[in-house]
């Protein structure tokens, strides 16, 4: 018992120093403050109706009519019962966030090593490596939570894949079905998917070596087992994925069935996002040395250059104050690559780098191979449209690769395998298996390498490259007469930081280099080289992590309040939520642009933001909203217009005309395709006429004329975001539309208690017909896919409990 006890102790200390160094590294928190995150603010106005109604009802919504005119919360932190696996989730991520998602990124990487039989202080050190990759940090700092959680449990599930290979089938099936099930729920299924490419690799390698051991059926078996695992996983979160997978097809991800553009120009057809729109952000083939050098291409799009730039000296030469100088170079332009907007470089950092590449000369076997793999292919596919050919056979060809945009992003594979070669470097090295002569050939050979590139840089940098970025026109324009002479000292400020990144990238590689060489002469033990190389490793990605998360920045760390409430209700907020009555908010003031989900957080709003909205609504914001349509602003029931005035400020509009929340209209015009459909809302009466889809999926035969009197009426009763309940007065048979989403995967209509069809009209609402008489109509949100998810979700999470106890049996029967 003392022995299991002493072996626990050293992955207990490791454990504990990760909790310390997270919490050390976003320190704020301990002092209540919480990181300030720009997306997580866009995500709290777009949640903010749906939080409201689980605060009032204690109940879930799965509809909010807060944004784009109304949506499902699907991927907006709906919670689903039986949701066991995001319990358990909740339980790992017990810190205050951020640091919660570090140390997630810290333990994964630990216990993947833990699974390939690593000293634990090799592991330890390769955790803080993957930690603190700049990346890692970075989205941490600007709020893509989703993407770091689901990165996070990435080492983990390679870890249970790794078990299994290992012929430890019980426990990397159990590994591997957990970390699965956690991995899905953190609900980024783009990193998800680049995770199953690294995976499909790791196969392909492990099954070419099996054909040469001729190990086939172990491979087979291997399959079998992480395929079961992989189902359980699923399982486990079934309603999130149904869910999800109902939603895609209607949203934008999904195939359009437009052939033109807003612009009348011709749509061209896809089952998924345009080329275009995938490789809008392509990392640039020489700026992928970021890697390496963190700022070989100026770092983020805007950096704070400081007093000592030529940019500050030349603001003060031309008349400029101290205090107005400094104000400029807080966002100096100083990236220079071809990307739209970057946060920071990706650096994987110049210590792990040397390693990497010192371990491919010692590394042998299917695990260099299939890293090796997952590093290249990350790579050339984050070029995207700067290695056009393999982008586009992917897109065409790969099943789901066009559901994904930025294609940068699937550098986090390289980010994930390049620090597990580089710790298995340090592996060989203290590998006395190993002669020292092959350890002595492949250190030169790493030196020659990356001692050799980062000096070329280093020394003939400013004569290579001019530092010109493809929007310095811009900025000239924008400052005028001063325009050259500024940009002129922004390209020196580009240099400077070129040389200053590149020297500091050679003088650690040449670093690491010695304490490699010390070793192999026997000076240092490995011990003092673990912690040597760790201090080395901290202090070159921490350095660099500061620049773009630094927990002493207030403007990142606030008070919890103002992070948690990050709207302040406006003299125009407070205005229009005097009115109590049901309607729409569009928002084209100044401050939208900022703030795309100001209004989302008060009204209900026409816009928001969010990566995913319903095809056909965003299809109407370009072809219409964006383009002032009044007939299609009334038909959504705008009430107010926020515009600002001559002064610049922002102005409530209240819009007379807007239809209401229901009206009954005297004709129904049918067209035969999606075009003229949305085409005839250019001169649709709303008030008076709905145009309809002929071959739209309805149950019951439309008639095309009503007869609509002045005793016709339809008025809203009730209304939240899931229910809506309307009192109807006909002396004739009608029909109504109503200003409300069309989504068939959910809202059902009954007409006084009995479930009756309703239909899409004028492209994206609600129609109904409604006999004549007194009547009770009511929509209810009733999606059917949470109550199968769910009762799928209760199933599987009793088959992990029976499974769980028959492994732990059968291992006691073992021993």
């Amino acid at each position: 018992m003392f022995l299991k006890l002493k072996n626990l102790l050293p992955h207990t200390l490791v454990i504990l120093g990760f909790v310390v160094i997270a919490l050390a590294y976003f320190h704020p928190v301990l002092s209540g403050k919480q990181i300030f995150q720009n997306d997580i603010k866009h995500y709290i106005g777009m949640a903010q109706q749906q939080k409201e109604y689980k605060a009032e009802t204690g109940k879930e919504t799965y509809w909010t009519n807060s944004a784009f005119g109304g949506m499902p919360t699907y991927q907006l932190g709906a919670r689903y019962p039986h949701n066991y696996i995001k319990k358990l989730d909740s339980v790992l991520r017990f810190l205050p966030r951020p640091a919660d998602y570090l140390f997630l990124y810290f333990i994964g990487f630990y216990i993947l090593f833990l699974a390939l039989k690593v000293d634990y202080r090799i592991g330890a050190l390769g955790a803080l490596a993957f930690g603190f990759s700049t990346y890692l940090i970075i989205i941490l700092g600007v709020g893509h939570n989703s993407k770091a959680h689901a990165i996070a449990y990435m080492p983990l599930v390679l870890g249970g894949i790794l078990l299994a290979f290992q012929k430890r089938y019980i426990l990397g099936f159990l590994v591997t079905a957990v970390a699965m099930a956690l991995e899905i729920g953190a609900n980024h299924f783009q990193m998800t998917y680049y995770l199953m490419l690294l995976v499909l690799i790791i196969g392909f390698v492990y099954l070419l070596d099996a054909y040469k051991k001729k190990e086939l059926p172990h491979f087979f078996k291997t399959v079998g087992v992480l395929m079961a695992a992989v189902v359980l996983s699923i399982g486990l979160n079934a309603t999130n994925i149904m869910a999800t997978q109902e939603y895609v097809k209607e949203s934008t991800r999904g195939k359009s069935e437009l052939t033109i553009n807003a612009d009348g120009s011709k749509k061209i057809a896809s089952s998924g996002l345009s080329k275009d729109y995938i490789t809008e952000y392509s990392y640039g083939q020489l700026e992928s040395l970021n890697l390496f050098i963190p700022r070989f291409m100026g770092g983020g799009t805007y950096e704070n250059v400081g007093k000592n730039s030529e940019t500050y000296s030349y603001f003060k030469s031309i008349g400029a104050t101290p205090v107005q100088s400094l104000n400029e170079v807080r966002q100096t332009p100083t990236y220079w690559g071809e990307q739209p907007i970057v946060e920071g470089p990706a650096y994987v950092g110049a210590v792990i780098l040397f390693l990497f590449v010192f371990a491919l000369f010692l590394v042998r076997g299917r695990l260099k191979w299939w890293l090796l793999g997952g590093v290249l292919l990350s790579l050339f596919l984050s070029w995207g449209k700067n290695l056009g050919f393999l982008t586009n056979f992917f897109i065409d060809y790969i099943p789901l690769y066009n559901k994904f945009r930025a294609v940068s992003s699937i550098q986090v594979i390289l980010e994930l395998c390049v620090p597990i070669l580089a710790m298995f470097g340090l592996v060989r090295l203290f590998n006395d298996f190993e002669k020292n002569d092959e350890k002595l050939k492949a250190l030169k050979y790493t030196f020659v390498i990356t001692v050799g590139l980062a000096l070329l840089f280093t020394v003939f940098g400013s004569s290579i490259f001019d530092f010109v970025s493809p929007r310095d026109g811009r900025f000239v324009q924008m400052y005028g007469e001063i325009g050259p002479e500024y940009i002129d000292n922004v390209r020196k400020d580009r240099a400077s930081f070129f040389f200053n990144d590149s020297l500091r990238t050679l003088i650690l590689v040449v670093l690491s280099a010695g304490l490699i060489f010390l070793f192999l002469k026997k000076k240092l033990s490995e011990n003092l080289m673990v912690v040597a190389f760790g201090l080395l490793i901290v202090f070159d990605l921490v350095g660099v992590d500061i620049r773009y998360v630094d927990p002493s920045d207030k403007d990142q760390f606030k008070p919890a309040r103002e992070v948690v409430k990050p709207y302040i209700a406006s003299a125009v907020d407070q205005e229009i939520l005097k009115d109590k009555s049901n309607f729409r908010v569009f928002d084209v003031s100044a401050r939208s642009g900022q703030e795309p989900t100001r209004a989302a957080y008060f009204h209900n709003s026409l816009t928001g933001y969010h990566a995913a909205k319903l095809g056909r609504y965003d299809e109407l914001l370009d072809f219409h909203i964006y383009k002032f349509n009044l007939e299609v602003l009334n038909m959504l029931n705008t009430k107010y217009i926020i515009q600002d005035d001559e002064q610049g400020r922002p102005v409530p509009y209240v819009n007379d005309e807007a239809n209401g929340n229901a009206w009954f209209i005297e004709q129904i015009n049918l067209v035969a395709t999606a075009n003229q459909e949305i085409k005839a809302l250019d001169s649709l009466s709303t008030k008076k006429e709905a145009v309809m889809l002929n071959n739209f999926d309805v149950t019951t035969t439309i008639i095309d004329r009503f007869k609509v009197d002045s005793i016709t009426s339809i008025q809203l009763k009730e209304a939240k975001p899931n229910y809506l309940k309307y009192q109807s007065s006909n002396t004739n048979d009608g029909f109504a539309v109503f200003s409300e989403i069309y989504y068939k995967n959910g809202w059902n209509a009954y007409i006084d208690g009995k479930l009756e069809p309703h239909n899409r009209v004028n492209y994206v609402l609600r129609g109904m017909a409604i006999p004549k008489g007194n009547h009770t109509i009511e929509f209810k949100f009733e999606p059917k896919v949470v109550k199968t998810g769910s009762t799928i979700a209760l199933g599987s999470s009793l088959l992990f409990v029976l499974l769980l106890i028959g492994a732990v049996y059968i291992e006691t029967k073992k021993k």
